[in-house]
């Protein structure tokens, strides 16, 4: 990306992550002030520029408290290293904690939060998109073909892709599966590609601010170009409301998704059990 940037860094708009693991130390990942001044030395190292237009958070960190990461994003912001910060996957009671945080104690706020958003995985219209056209953020969602699953090539009984299918859970969910049979005749009487139908979906909600877009092949890329301009009619949307109701996740979460520590750790939902005999 930094040779690529070369010549014409002005004509971009840079956004780059820091918090998944870098190293095999505790020190090497995460969200504190102490990871936070290193990643983004390497991450404009690496990338050849000396500023950053978009800094976020990968995931929220429950080890390091949110003004901690703020105070350091905010002191990013005043040397000028990074122009505006955002957050992804957060839950939304994270989201107001960070508002709330950057209020009291005078510190940059997220401008931007960037989750997971498809028909098949509508779960942020409840309660993140509203939040965040309230705060005025912007909204880049992720994954909007569903790891390829609204692409067309997933289908009940015959997928095609059995690499990705044998790393994703989600590509054998028959609850999912069963919705993609239901959406592939809808595309067909719209006259659209499937690609073409999730992406304009993805980007017909009034908070969602741009969908980012993960093709491997020049050929998917030209495709989904192509449905840049796709805008589905409210019939269209009506009908997919029906297969897939608003604010609703269909089937098993997707496996990079963010979950709290409390649904991925056992011990964290249960007391020992000395405790729930005096309880």
């Amino acid at each position: 990306m930094g040779k690529a940037l070369k010549g014409r860094r002005d004509d971009v708009v840079l956004a780059t992550k820091l918090h998944l693991p870098m190293g095999d130390g505790p020190n090497q990942r995460g969200n504190s002030r102490r990871w936070i001044m290193t990643a983004v030395e390497s991450s404009l190292r690496r990338l050849r520029t000396d500023h950053i237009d978009l800094y976020q958070i990968h995931r929220p960190d429950p080890d390091t408290d949110i003004e901690e990461t703020l105070s350091a994003l905010s002191d990013l912001i005043h040397s000028g290293k990074v122009r505006v910060i955002g957050s992804s996957a957060m839950p939304v009671s994270d989201i107001v904690e960070a508002r709330w945080a950057a209020e009291r104690r005078g510190l940059e706020r997220f401008r931007a939060e960037q989750p997971t958003y498809s028909i098949l995985s509508r779960g942020i219209e409840a309660e993140v998109l509203p939040v965040a056209q309230r705060y005025g953020m912007g909204t880049l969602v992720w994954s909007p073909l569903a790891k390829g699953m609204l692409t067309g090539r997933i289908r009940k009984g015959r997928q095609t892709d059995l690499r990705r299918a044998a790393m994703l859970t989600s590509f054998s969910d028959e609850r999912r599966l069963d919705v993609v049979e239901r959406l592939v005749p809808l595309a067909e009487e719209a006259g659209l590609p499937m690609t073409h139908l999730a992406m304009a979906f993805a980007i017909a909600h009034p908070g969602v601010t741009s969908a980012l877009l993960g093709p491997r092949t020049m050929e998917q890329l030209d495709d989904l170009l192509a449905g840049v301009d796709v805008t589905l009619t409210d019939e269209i949307l009506d009908r997919i409301d029906e297969i897939v109701p608003p604010g609703t996740d269909v089937g098993s979460p997707d496996q990079s998704a963010y979950l709290v520590p409390a649904l991925r750790r056992t011990a964290l939902r249960r007391r020992a059990v000395g405790e729930r005999a005096a309880a």
